[in-house]
């Protein structure tokens, strides 16, 4: 380690603090520590107190002190402009005791004002006494870095640096750069040209220090440090969503040609415009096969959740159609395997047999109406249940054959009657009228059957929910039917009380359409007002 002394300044010029560095072979500071940066701007305080000890020496001291505040009181405005300006000391920040000795500002150049000099904070790097080129980094709110470098090496990493220090002015020692955003890194980027394993100096890094690395290298035209830093975020974890999407945003922000981002970009995309179907389909098919309960549930939960977040991503709006095909083929598999069952668990020599032989069938039947209560939850989140209402609506075989099954078999079917009732009463789902009446003609009695069952033996099961459903879905039919639907519905009611829905509201609701308001009077009357208002108009011209 060797440390740079700087000397201290009268109130007013610059602050400078003693840091202490690591000099390479080549004499550069590689690779600074940001504590050394945090540490300095954290001790940038004005000095408001005079000194009571006697004034400076009139010596190189003194002379050295007039050279800060001169560079100091350059203006900073133009964003990376960089300049090249000759070894004067009127161009350099501060200087280490090594250095003043050499550049000596002439007797009668004038101390600049006191009140008109900005306090800054300044940190040098490097070996001057090996280097031959020095930059100056400008940052912001006065922020100055000097680096001693070598021309050589930075013209040989560096496209920027080899552009600057070409043409005319090559040969002076200096040059300065406004507006680094970046100091600290840009500073660290710099002493990476002097490493020969780019990659084991980057090891130890987190990701957001090598992106801001990333930056200034491709500013800088350094290549290998930019390639360096590709390697490592291509194998390195990232951690949490907001890492990776830091990661992919400054990777699709890069400009320089020649370097390779796939290999990280294939982290998160395989290049296919749309998901694969068959992937999709083969996930839903394992989830439906799975008779391991709480990994069963716990995936249909996953799915479910990671399905949602695809509905809100404007990117995945082309695999709609896919995904919708997919559930409703998944769909079709599990109606078919249900009915099937259904008729094995009705057949005659079922009932002769043995509990042990009969459980398999009550299994499978629980689980293919899990499935397509999971199928039917999934399409109603997509805004694509209507068909799934029409295909229920329609089975005419599976109702029949539900009758004909013991309660405690068949009343997870019902379930799924239920939540249809409830989308549509909800408005998730749109079907026709034709599907809505053939819905209610096919399942209400069924569900009305098992009703008692559901409240008990369903934990899911939202009685007043699921009334509230039935009802609007009732009202949503000509008049006509409700009235056939809700006088059926009577019957029942009266007879088992609270093991049968209470659709009271529904049946308000059509009884005031009925006996209080009746619109189709109130309609004709507005009709033939409408009619005589025109033939008057008409009549009138």
């Amino acid at each position: 380690m060797a440390e740079i002394r700087l000397p201290r300044v009268e109130q007013g010029q610059t602050k400078i603090r003693n840091v202490p560095i690591a000099v390479t072979p080549e004499g550069f500071w590689c690779c600074p520590s940001p504590v050394v940066f945090q540490k300095t701007l954290k001790a940038q305080n004005p000095v408001n107190k005079p000194k009571s000890s006697s004034p400076p020496p009139k010596t190189t001291v003194q002379k050295k002190q007039t050279q800060i505040s001169m560079i100091e009181k350059r203006p900073i405005s133009t964003p990376l402009r960089s300049g090249v300006a000759s070894d004067d000391p009127q161009t350099l920040s501060s200087e280490t005791p090594g250095i003043g000795a050499s550049n000596v500002v002439p007797e009668r150049t004038p101390r600049p004002k006191m009140e008109h000099l900005h306090r800054k904070v300044a940190i040098e790097f490097g070996e001057p006494g090996t280097s031959n080129l020095k930059v100056v980094l400008l940052g912001k709110q006065g922020f100055c870095v000097k680096l001693s470098v070598h021309r050589n090496v930075l013209v040989e990493n560096s496209s920027f640096f080899s552009e600057k220090l070409s043409g005319e002015q090559s040969g002076l020692p200096c040059l300065e750069i406004d507006g680094c955003e970046d100091i600290e890194v840009y500073v660290e980027t710099v002493g990476l040209m002097y490493c020969k394993d780019l990659k084991q100096r980057l090891i130890k890094q987190s990701v957001s220090r090598v992106l801001r690395i990333l930056k200034v290298a491709e500013t800088l035209g350094f290549s290998s440090c930019t390639k360096s830093c590709l390697e490592y975020l291509e194998a390195v974890p990232w951690v949490g969503e907001e890492e990776e999407e830091k990661v992919v945003s400054s990777i699709l922000r890069l400009q320089v040609e020649g370097v390779g981002v796939t290999p990280v970009l294939k982290r998160v995309s395989s290049g296919v415009s749309n998901p694969p179907k068959d992937t999709l389909s083969h996930i839903v098919e394992l989830v439906l096969k799975s008779n391991e309960e709480k990994g069963r549930r716990e995936m249909k939960s996953i799915v479910l959740k990671l399905l949602r977040e695809n509905n809100s991503v404007p990117s995945y709006a082309g695999s709609t159609d896919i995904c919708t095909e997919t559930l409703y083929t998944s769909c079709r598999s599990c109606l078919n395997s249900l009915v099937s069952t259904f008729r094995q668990a009705t057949e005659p020599e079922f009932a002769n047999k043995i509990t042990d032989n009969k459980e398999p069938v009550v299994k499978q039947i629980a689980l293919e109406a899990d499935n397509l209560s999971w199928l039917l939850e999934i399409l109603v989140d997509r805004q694509a249940a209507d068909e799934i209402a029409l295909m229920w609506a329609s089975q005419h075989e599976l109702a029949a054959l539900h009758t004909k099954m013991p309660i405690v078999s068949r009343y997870h079917v019902s379930c799924i009657t239920a939540r249809l009732f409830v989308g549509i009463g909800r408005g998730e789902l749109l079907p026709s009228k034709d599907t809505r009446q053939m819905l209610l003609q096919t399942w209400l009695q069924p569900l009305i059957n098992d009703y008692s069952w559901l409240q008990h033996g369903c934990r899911s099961f939202d009685r007043k929910v699921v009334e509230e459903g039935i009802g609007r879905t009732i009202l949503t039919l000509p008049l006509e039917d409700q009235q056939n639907i809700l006088l059926s519905w009577l019957g029942s009611f009266l007879k088992v009380g609270d093991n049968c829905p209470n659709l009271q509201r529904a049946f308000e609701v059509w009884w005031r359409r009925t006996f209080i308001r009746p619109y189709a009077d109130a309609q004709g009357n507005n009709v033939a007002q409408s009619d005589s208002s025109m033939t008057s108009k008409e009549d009138n011209q």
